[in-house]
């Protein structure tokens, strides 16, 4: 016979218990009785009956704890567990519901607890909803006042937009699937920018289908937007804690859905009127700001009639110095002309000069030296040209040495040139 250390028994009770699926989803009723409650705001306490107790443990902020009180018969959730320090099985409660409630109502309370644990309700994972939708998805019956309503208040809200009916039934066994397949096709479908999941008022039976997991899971898959309109102002579902929003009824549904048409044309007028305002106001600034501008520059222009007077100064005094310049111009051009005429080849030629040239070649003759003995001559003079010839030249007589040389006799005027 094999013998167990207290350990070993206390670890296979553990795993027993907590394995079991049965007593790993418990609802329980009980009286509750020797209630404790730890300075951290844990809850201790036995749940009993006629025959039994159950030692039960219920942590801090867990749903209906404020519920707990000595001989307070209560509905619980929980799952059994094995404390090895101590070798006691506790029921680890994590909801707590009034005596009465029924089995729809705890399993609705049971569903919530899970799908919040996975983060289902999570406000950071809504979207917000398109400020001016083109199309709006609506999961719904055809046969009921919800679509209806839903349209009127469309129509007159936004006629600008386009409603996309998904029809379902909402009410019955076989409505949960159907609300499934409804959202996943208009997320096939892609066209609608936000989604209505609606439905009227009705019993926890009637507006079950919007408690169903499955329903909380395509919501929460959906890749558009959703709106939960389902029952009335109280009614609360598993779809409305889902879904990106939540209306009090189909009909408020509709209205969050689109903007209201009147407001915005309102708010345009409204914008209208502000933008005229604005321009007016900037025109006057702006004409206020030229007519300053315009003035300063008036202050800054010279005055004209005292540039004219100036102009006509300075024509005055250019004209003086001009005529004055000229005058000056004048008298050196009469000189020059005297000194150019007294240079001028033809008057000497007129007081009696000549030139004397080469009749070949018209080399000027400047000296004797020249000129060879028969050698054709040019001689120019003031009324034309005078041919010639050379003849022998005289020789000049010897000179005594006792007489004083004697300046040599002056050439012929026929030899006279100009230089």
């Amino acid at each position: 016979m094999a013998v167990y250390t207290v350990s070993q028994v206390a670890a296979y009770l553990k795993e027993s218990l907590e394995g079991d699926p049965l007593l790993a989803d418990l609802f329980v009723v009980g009286e509750v009785s020797n209630l404790r409650v730890s300075p951290a705001g844990h809850s201790y306490f036995t749940l009993k009956d006629g025959q039994a107790v159950l030692n039960s443990v219920m942590f801090k902020n867990q749903q209906g704890a404020e519920l707990l009180d000595n001989g307070v018969v209560i509905s619980a959730h929980g799952r059994m567990t094995f404390y090895e320090p101590r070798g006691a099985a506790n029921l680890m409660v994590d909801l707590a519901m009034p005596q009465g409630a029924g089995a729809l109502a705890l399993e609705l309370e049971r569903l919530k607890l899970r799908l919040q644990a996975e983060g289902l309700f999570e406000p950071s994972r809504k979207r917000p909803l398109a400020p001016f939708p083109k199309v709006v998805g609506v999961v719904t019956s055809p046969a009921g006042s919800v679509f209806h309503d839903i349209q009127n208040v469309l129509r007159r809200r936004y006629p600008l937009v386009e409603l996309m009916l998904a029809p379902t039934p909402v009410q019955g066994a076989e409505a949960a699937p159907k609300i499934v397949a409804a959202i996943e096709g208009l997320n096939r479908e892609g066209r609608a920018d936000v989604i209505i999941v609606a439905r009227g008022g009705g019993s926890l039976e009637e507006l079950w289908p919007f408690n169903e997991e499955i329903v909380a899971r395509a919501i929460h898959a959906s890749r558009i937007p959703v709106v939960s309109g389902v029952g009335h102002e109280t009614d609360f579902t598993i779809a409305d804690l889902v879904a990106d929003l939540r209306a009090p009824t189909p009909s408020a549904a509709a209205e969050l859905v689109v903007p209201n048409a009147a407001g915005l044309m309102r708010e345009l007028a409204d914008l209208a009127e502000r933008g005229r305002r604005a321009a007016l106001y900037q025109t006057e600034r702006q004409r206020t700001q030229i007519s300053a501008l315009a003035r300063r520059l008036q202050r800054g222009l010279p005055d004209v009639s005292v540039q004219r007077r100036r102009v006509d100064d300075l024509a005055r005094s250019a004209h003086t110095a001009l005529a004055h310049r000229l005058a000056l111009t004048r008298r050196d051009v009469g000189s020059l002309e005297h000194r150019l005429a007294a240079l001028d080849p033809a008057a000497t030629l007129r007081r009696g000069f000549s030139v004397v040239q080469l009749a070949a070649g018209a080399q000027v003759v400047t000296r004797t030296g020249q000129v060879a003995q028969g050698e054709a001559l040019t001689i120019t003079v003031a009324d034309g040209l005078i041919p010639a010839t050379a003849g022998a030249m005289p020789r000049p007589k010897a000179r005594s040495s006792n007489h004083r040389q004697r300046k040599p006799a002056a050439s012929p005027p026929a030899m006279k040139q100009l230089l």
